[in-house]
């Protein structure tokens, strides 16, 4: 897959992770996309690692994958934000 189209993903993932998490996010819209390519690229790389499948195209799996790690970035940054 080309870095556009996993820019693309991760765009999609990120939105929906942030639907299915919602909450104060201390960098809006923006961040939380940008989060979402990362935590695509994470969600991939992890579930590759552990032999769950690989992230090859554009498919249910694939998606499924991406929103997890979308979904675990998210968690983590708005923990290391979260003012205590």
């Amino acid at each position: 897959m080309g870095i556009l189209s996993w820019i693309i993903f991760g765009l999609i993932a990120g939105i929906l992770a942030k639907w299915i998490m919602p909450g104060p996010n201390p960098g809006g819209i923006i961040v939380t996309c940008l989060l979402g390519i990362i935590g695509a690229a994470v969600g991939g790389w992890i579930s590759t690692f552990f032999g769950f499948g690989t992230v090859d195209g554009f498919n249910i799996g694939s998606f499924i994958i991406a929103v997890i790690g979308s979904l675990v970035v998210l968690f983590v940054y708005g923990q290391i934000t979260r003012k205590r």
